[in-house]
């Protein structure tokens, strides 16, 4: 079989080999650029210190050993067609937004999909669990902001019915039991991989200490907080959360940034961290200073606002 053509496509500037008919959000995948949740990633493949004895690969488990499959690998390995069941709201700026599929995927907390909803640009998004922590096994929950075309659309023209296309999973940001403290920090709809790492390890590793921070620019938007008070039930005392604007009525949270009120970390630890890249990049740079390890889903409102250029070679 003839090869295609190839070209140099920049992704946020970095520089990737790609086959001409590949759409952008193949090659950033195929980069090692793994999904966010309510738009593009940049680099979330975790940047651990030169101190952290292991990173984190796509796919790896608590026993797996051997290379990681590339995350274009991930990604060809299963497509689904879905049906949206249902479209909520969690505030006055966020939908969740159930997907049901004809057959169960194998997705570890963290991971993400690129999601195509009918009449809309494919885009990627972690799945998370219900706010309650009940999810069906062929069910995928996203939280999505009320922002650009299909924000705009959901609930409305994207309903029950609405035909949807998947493919995946990819990332490199996946929860993975261990020994050292959890200290996991969402920002905005950040919360969605966030919660689903901490639901499963409740789970999976029920005795593991855990530190939550849950944060947003406007105190409306905290919609996590049944989620929040599932994991006070299981054990965690250690949530903060956090806003900007809008706190008064509001005790229990606390002014920002989300960075700040992050615990002196350990070399021990593991940080996972999820939402707008500046504070993703704070939390980086706090766990590299402590010598901790950080796995990054930091990720913009738009897939368009990730700039490209495509030139021939």
């Amino acid at each position: 079989m003839a090869s295609r053509p190839r070209c140099s496509l920049v992704l946020n500037g970095k520089t990737v080999r790609v086959a001409t008919g590949d759409t952008p959000l193949d090659a950033a995948l195929t980069a090692g650029l793994a999904a966010g949740h309510d738009g593009i990633v940049q680099d979330a493949i975790p940047r651990l210190p030169q101190t952290a004895r292991t990173r984190p690969r796509l796919g790896d488990g608590a026993t797996r050993q051997g290379p990681a499959p590339s995350p274009l690998a991930a990604l060809r390995a299963a497509k689904r067609a879905g049906t949206v069941l249902s479209v909520t709201a969690l505030s006055d700026s966020v939908r969740e937004v159930v997907v049901t599929v004809s057959r169960p995927l194998d997705i570890k907390p963290g991971q993400a999909m690129e999601v195509a909803f009918a009449g809309f640009p494919a885009r990627p998004l972690c799945p998370t669990q219900h706010l309650d922590a009940a999810t069906e096994l062929n069910e995928l929950v996203f939280h999505l902001r009320r922002e650009g075309a299909l924000g705009s659309a959901l609930g409305e023209a994207v309903g029950p019915g609405h035909a949807v296309r998947l493919k995946g999973p990819v990332g490199n940001a996946s929860y993975r039991p261990g020994t050292g403290r959890l200290v996991l920090v969402s920002a905005e709809t950040g919360f969605a991989p966030i919660w689903a790492i901490a639901r499963a390890a409740r789970y999976l590793e029920p005795e593991r200490e855990m530190v939550l921070i849950a944060g947003a620019r406007d105190a409306t938007d905290l919609y996590m907080r049944p989620a929040l008070a599932w994991l006070r039930g299981t054990g965690v005392d250690r949530i903060t959360l956090v806003a900007s604007a809008n706190r008064i009525g509001l005790p229990d949270v606390r002014p920002g940034p989300i960075a700040a009120h992050l615990p002196p970390l350990l070399t021990s630890d593991s940080v996972h961290a999820a939402g707008a890249p500046d504070v993703v990049r704070a939390v980086e740079r706090l766990a590299a200073e402590a010598g901790a390890s950080c796995a990054a889903i930091p990720f913009l409102p738009q897939l368009s606002r990730a700039r490209s250029l495509v030139t021939p070679t």
